[in-house]
């Protein structure tokens, strides 16, 4: 069998509709949006403006002027926060977050922190989910901001943004949320959620890499973090990536149109599998929260196998680990510690990120490779050998027993 792509929360490929968008705009309209006296940057001007509307809709945005264009989601979540932050320089406050989020945030934020500002984390359940209730006691007068993730790319939790920015708007606090990996999977409404920024990637929906964007609703006031023309309300200078933004706009456009259908065909493949799983294979657990999670997401920790090992196994298929392997140790996801999934049980996760290619034939090839697999290996596991007889594998030096 050809080999098969189930990693969709690094990157998706590129929509052929999308790329068609973009061809004329790569060629014969090359313009610069910023060029007002001629045709060449009014047409380019125009398809920026296009662009800009279409992701708007998708959103629910009241004005197509609150999206602003960066470079990707990674932009985008930076000038939130510490646009934010730093608009509060000479009072500094606090940032609320949590210990799961992309670490485009928690990078930002420990950055903030070295700055002077405070850094405060509501508490997560073991599946992930934000503790409403202890969120509203971090609240104080000295709070700026409150970023918190719609959906996790690794445990695929979807959080209740309704409920936070609810209670972020009851207490005038501005609201963000990174919804890269939400947008054509969940049903995001701005102006309804009470969101006031939310960064967004085209790359994760099927666009081209190197665009995003961050909605920006109007009134809320951010330092830009880059300095020079004065572009996109003077948050983002810069000339702006046509193609690209012609790209953003049409994977806007598709999701808006296709998500029911396809977030329907999704859970019955995730489904599929999930169910092969827990029928043909012991010992295994899944991650993140069993109802409230991405209709494409799968995270499952098999015991006594070590992930990037089931993987390797698994060639055919493009996955991902929960472990980061360095030259020198074995790092199990901070997202898993951080729900308290036990060091035997992080260093065995693999991540299913299901797409728009994804078949039915595919899910069942998958199980068969995972069920050969997964036995093979832990004939071979020391680490089976060990639980078998009564060591507690969860205190075991991981570097010295998986090298």
């Amino acid at each position: 069998m050809k080999a098969i792509y189930m990693d969709h929360h690094a990157t998706t490929p590129l929509d052929k509709e999308v790329l068609e968008s973009m061809m004329p705009y790569l060629t014969e309209h090359f313009g610069n949006p910023s060029s007002n006296t001629h045709e060449y940057g009014h047409i380019a001007r125009k398809a920026v403006e296009e662009a800009r509307k279409k992701i708007a809709d998708l959103i629910g945005a009241q004005s197509a002027d609150e999206i602003i264009f960066t470079s990707g989601a990674t932009e985008a979540d930076n000038l939130a926060v510490k646009g934010i932050a730093w608009n509060n320089r000479d009072k500094k406050g606090q940032i609320i977050t949590i210990a799961t989020e992309h670490k485009a945030i928690l990078d930002t934020v420990s950055r903030l922190e070295r700055e002077g500002y405070e850094i405060a984390y509501a508490r997560i359940d073991e599946y992930g989910l934000i503790d409403l209730d202890h969120l509203a006691s971090l609240l104080k007068p000295e709070t700026r901001l409150i970023s918190i993730q719609t959906a996790n790319s690794e445990i695929g939790t979807i959080q209740p943004i309704a409920e936070i920015g609810q209670l972020a708007m009851q207490h005038k606090i501005p609201f963000h949320t990174d919804a890269v990996q939400a947008l054509g999977k969940v049903d995001i409404n701005v102006i309804r959620d009470h969101i006031d920024m939310l960064s967004i990637s085209a790359h994760k929906m099927y666009g081209p890499k190197g665009i995003g964007a961050l909605y920006v609703r109007k009134g809320i006031k951010l330092t830009s973090l880059i300095d020079g023309g004065g572009h996109e309300r003077g948050m983002r200078s810069g000339t702006l990536n046509v193609p690209g933004i012609v790209g953003l706009g049409k994977a806007a456009e598709i999701a808006k149109r296709d998500m029911k259908q396809e977030v329907d065909r999704l859970l019955i493949l995730r489904n599929r599998l999930a169910d092969g799983i827990d029928k043909q294979i012991e010992h295994c657990k899944l991650n993140g929260h069993p109802i409230k999670r991405l209709a494409n997401n799968l995270n499952y920790s098999f015991a006594y196998v070590e992930g990037e090992s089931l993987i390797l196994a698994c060639r055919d298929v493009a996955l991902s680990s929960g472990s980061a392997c360095t030259s020198t140790s074995l790092q199990s996801s901070y997202v898993l510690r951080a729900i308290n999934v036990p060091e035997s049980l992080a260093h065995c996760s693999i991540r299913f990120g299901l797409g728009k290619s994804n078949t039915s034939e595919q899910i069942d090839y998958i199980l068969e490779l995972l069920v050969r697999n997964v036995k093979k290996l832990r004939e071979m596991s020391p680490l089976y050998d060990l639980a078998r007889d009564g060591i507690d594998i969860d205190k075991l030096n991981w570097s010295k027993h998986t090298h």
